[in-house]
C-alpha cells in the first residue's frame, strides 16, 4: 500500500512537472504581457512533432531533439509575434481569445494534413525506459529524467526573470511601456523575446511529453484546459505559483484516476474550484 502511494505520488509530481513546463510560458504571456494566448498548446504540439520527426525520420538522438524543439517553437513564436500577435496587445481580451483560438484550429488542421490524425509513435532510448531502484522503490526512469529537467529549467527561468537585466526590462516594460521606452529599453524587442521564450518552453515541454501525454493533432485543444488551470490556480505572471499549482493538480489528477477511476478528471476540477474560492487571485500574485 505504501509503495503504491509513493508510486502514485511520484507519477503525479512528474506529470505536474510536465504541466508546469508547458504552462509557464502561458503564465508569462498572460501575467507579464497581458495577452490571453489560447494557442499556447500549438507551440507545445510543434515541439512534439519536431522531436518525433527528428527521432523517427532522421535518427537524431533524443537528447539532441529537445533543444531543437525549443528553438523551433521559439522561432515560430517570434515570427508570429512580429506578424500577428503584436497587433493585438492592446486589443480587448475577447479579440485576443478569438484570434488565438482560431490560430489553434489552424494548427490542428495543419498538423492533421501534414502528419495524419493518428497518434505518433515514439521510441525512447533504452536508458530512459524501464524502472530505476531508488531507496528500494521502483520508479520510472523517464519520469525521473523529466523531473530533473524541469527542476533545472525552473531554476534557470527564475534566475533569468528575477536576477538579470533582461528580467528587469520585462517587468519595467509591462508596468509602464512609455517610461521604459524613455529609459532606452526597446519594448518591442523585449516583448518579442519574452513571447519567444514562452513559446520555446512550450515546445520543450511538448517534446518531453510525447511519451507521457501522447501526440496527435488534437493536442492543443485536449490540454488547453490543463494549461489554463495551472495559470488560473497558480497566478499569472509568477513562476512559483504555477509550479505549486501544477504539482498539486498533477498529484490529484493522477491519484484521482488511480484510486477513483470512475470519477476521472473530475477531481482536479473540484480542486480548482476549491482553490480559487480560497485564493481568488491565484496562489501567488505577481509583485508590482
Amino acid at each position: 500500500m505504501l509503495a503504491n502511494f509513493i508510486g502514485v505520488l511520484f507519477d503525479g509530481l512528474a506529470y505536474g512537472s510536465l504541466l508546469f513546463l508547458m504552462s509557464v510560458g502561458l503564465s508569462v504571456t498572460m501575467g507579464l504581457m497581458n495577452f490571453i494566448n489560447l494557442a499556447h498548446g500549438a507551440f507545445a504540439m510543434l515541439g512534439g512533432y519536431v522531436c518525433v520527426m527528428l527521432l523517427s525520420k532522421l535518427g537524431v538522438p533524443f537528447l539532441a531533439t529537445l533543444p531543437l524543439a525549443f528553438i523551433a517553437a521559439a522561432l515560430a513564436g517570434l515570427v508570429l509575434e512580429k506578424l500577428l500577435y503584436r497587433r493585438l496587445y492592446h486589443a480587448p481580451h475577447l479579440d485576443q481569445v478569438l484570434f488565438s483560438i482560431g490560430l489553434t484550429f489552424m494548427a490542428v488542421a495543419g498538423a492533421t494534413f501534414l502528419f495524419g490524425p493518428t497518434q505518433q509513435p515514439v521510441e525512447l532510448p533504452s536508458w530512459l525506459r524501464g524502472q530505476v531502484s531508488v531507496l528500494g522503490l521502483e520508479l520510472g526512469a523517464y519520469r525521473l529524467f523529466l523531473t530533473g529537467v524541469v527542476v533545472l529549467v525552473t531554476v534557470a527561468l527564475w534566475l533569468l526573470i528575477e536576477r538579470t537585466r533582461f528580467g528587469a526590462q520585462i517587468r519595467a516594460s509591462v508596468d509602464n511601456q512609455t517610461a521604459a521606452a524613455g529609459l532606452g529599453i526597446n519594448v518591442g524587442r523585449v516583448f518579442s523575446l519574452t513571447f519567444a521564450l514562452g513559446s520555446g518552453l512550450a515546445g520543450l515541454g511538448g517534446g518531453l511529453g510525447i511519451d507521457v501525454l501522447g501526440l496527435d493533432p488534437s493536442f492543443p485543444i485536449k490540454y488547453m484546459v490543463y494549461f489554463l488551470l495551472v495559470v488560473a490556480v497558480g497566478g499569472a505572471g509568477s513562476i512559483k505559483g504555477p509550479l505549486v499549482a501544477a504539482l498539486v493538480l498533477g498529484v490529484f489528477d493522477v491519484a484521482g484516476k488511480y484510486y477513483v477511476p470512475q470519477v476521472g478528471a473530475f477531481v482536479i476540477y473540484t480542486l480548482m474550484v476549491v482553490l480559487l474560492i480560497i485564493f481568488p487571485y491565484g496562489l501567488v500574485r505577481r509583485k508590482a
